[in-house]
């Protein structure tokens, strides 16, 4: 028990982190395509950069949100955003924890909606395998 609460505060830790050595990159990025192209394309670059920047951080706050989530084995389930659209992929254990991943995963500031069809429901028992 003690090891599994640790383990959640390290991930959600190392997420975070990740999610702020991240966002400056695509801001120096932007910096560096605004001085060497014309003003009527920069705001369209801002645009991008803002908006990837913005999904960066949808799919950490989906991915950390999961991970707090009791009855959910979210190491399972991969997470990918695009333009607020989360696509989540990978196996649950049933239909219910499925409608749960998706509910919390719509609650998530920013999400517009959430594909879940890669979100398949693999029962516990069969997926410890039949040899």
């Amino acid at each position: 028990m003690r090891n599994t609460l640790f383990f959640r505060k390290s991930m959600l830790i190392a997420s975070i982190v990740m999610t702020f050595a991240v966002l400056p990159l695509p801001q120096v990025m932007a910096q560096d395509t605004t001085a060497s192209s014309p003003s009527s394309s920069s705001s369209s670059s801002n645009e991008t950069v803002s908006d990837k920047t913005d999904d960066s951080w949808i799919t950490t706050k989906v991915k950390s949100e999961l991970l707090d989530t009791k009855n959910v084995k979210s190491t399972d389930i991969s997470v990918t955003t695009t333009e607020g659209v989360v696509a989540l992929s990978g196996t649950v254990t049933s239909t219910r924890e499925k409608i749960h991943v998706i509910h919390v995963t719509k609650l998530v500031k920013g999400v517009k909606s959430v594909d879940a069809s890669a979100l398949s429901v693999v029962p516990a028992s069969s997926a410890g395998g039949s040899q």
